[in-house]
């Protein structure tokens, strides 16, 4: 069996770090067997390594190895690269075709990002581990299978789990061992390993001299956060080695490339992400709420404007039912007021709704005091709707469909009136 350092020689691993020694450790240790692995750490730890290297050292070594990032697979044919489709599965099968899975019997197949998986797909692969069988889409033929799966994630999957985005069965069968890559961060003395590395790969690759730390923009580098990890440091590397003509790299420099402010945030956010969704929902929800609201007030004014200032009887008993309706005193209130007994709405009332205070008085014989006179007899009552929308027709018209106008006129704002029209369909 190979030891660490001859493994860190073949596959060009940089780095001291005991955890980066263990994690190594674990894969020399699992590779003779058939036992599923489960890579996890941030994005951009170098996680693909570790598959590699299980898959050198096994017995499958001639056998084939696919890599296969399953966040960059459309939901809709994932099931399809995996594990094939027979002719005219779907739109667009005009032949049948075999899958990864079939493709790597005898070999290794890594799953990279498998939190991302569809919960559809789960199934299918959950069936592969636990006894070597699937079924291209559009088949029923049941097919073996002899892959050996390694997975990588940089998802928590308990809290995956938690939400109903990962099956846990799957989970625990992936994770027969786990093999966990720290991040960059917490390898404080291979930083400056690596960046030579890099800065000497870049060099002989665009032909020109290595760049140089000084001791304090080394120090600088060991101390830096590194959310994206390696893969950060690489990118880091490379634009120095190509943009600096100045091969010796200073404090300054290399803080104009790594600002402080980034060095604070932390790499990982612990905040519970439903909650956060919930309450950015519940925010929305509250602001719809008051701009109904408001609305209604505004037509509550514009109805009773309407209502002072109007002389023709036809309008004043075609919206009595409607200030009926927004104030309280609804057709199928109980009133002491027998049929066919004139009631009318007066000026110098006392019932209060609102700004506005409204009473309804009986008077048989005075009726030149009052602004309202209907006889009462069961009619059907004119839907809030429909008054709205004869109002804002009216509106626009007087107008020539000039919305701002008509805006004025109704009392409310542009906006409120755009988002009626089009919720009528004006």
């Amino acid at each position: 069996m190979e030891n660490v350092q001859s493994i860190k020689q073949r596959f060009e691993i940089i780095g001291n770090d005991l955890k980066l020694n263990r994690a190594l450790e674990k894969a020399i240790q699992v590779a003779p067997t058939d036992i599923s692995v489960l890579v996890t750490g941030e994005s951009g730890v170098g996680k693909e390594s570790i598959p590699k290297i299980i898959h050198g050292l096994s017995h499958r070594k001639h056998g084939k190895y696919i890599a296969v990032n399953c966040g960059a697979i459309p939901e809709g044919t994932i099931d399809s690269e995996l594990f094939g489709h027979e002719k005219g599965a779907f739109t667009g099968a005009v032949g049948s075709r075999e899958g990864y899975f079939e493709v790597a019997n005898g070999g290794t197949i890594f799953l990279d990002e498998v939190g991302e998986l569809p919960l559809t797909t789960q199934v299918r692969l959950l069936r592969v581990l636990e006894n070597g069988e699937f079924i291209k889409v559009g088949s029923s033929k049941v097919q073996k299978t002899d892959v050996r799966i390694v997975a990588a994630t940089n998802v928590k999957m308990f809290e995956a789990i938690d939400k109903g985005k990962f099956r846990e069965d799957l989970y625990y069968r992936l994770s027969t061992v786990e093999i966990n890559l720290p991040p960059l961060r917490e390898r404080g003395d291979d930083i400056h390993l690596l960046f030579r590395k890099f800065s000497s790969d870049f060099a002989h690759k665009y032909k020109m001299p290595p760049i140089k730390l000084t001791a304090d923009a080394a120090e600088y580098l060991k101390n830096y956060r590194w959310g994206g990890n390696i893969r950060q440091l690489r990118n880091i590397a490379e634009q120095i080695s190509v943009i600096e003509t100045n091969r010796e790299i200073n404090l300054k420099t290399i803080q104009s490339y790594l600002p402080e402010r980034n060095a604070q945030l932390p790499s990982l956010i612990e905040s519970k992400k439903a909650e956060s969704d919930f309450s950015n929902e519940r925010e929305i929800l509250y602001k719809v709420l008051f701009d109904m609201k408001a609305d209604l007030t505004d037509l509550k004014k514009l109805t009773l404007e309407l209502m002072k200032h109007s002389n023709s009887t036809q309008v004043q008993e075609t919206n009595k039912s409607l200030i009926q309706r927004i104030y309280g005193q609804a057709d199928d209130t109980p009133s002491a007021t027998p049929p066919n007994r004139s009631i009318a709405l007066s000026e110098h009332t006392t019932t209060s709704t609102g700004n506005h205070q409204t009473e309804i008085v009986q008077d048989e014989e005075d009726e030149d005091n009052y602004l309202l006179a209907e006889t009462v007899e069961e009619e059907e009552t004119l839907k809030l709707e429909d008054k709205e929308i004869q109002l804002i027709k009216k509106a626009l018209e007087r107008n020539s469909g000039k919305r701002k106008a008509a805006a004025d006129e109704l009392g409310i704002s542009e906006r409120t009136l755009y988002r009626k029209i089009k919720q009528y369909d004006l």
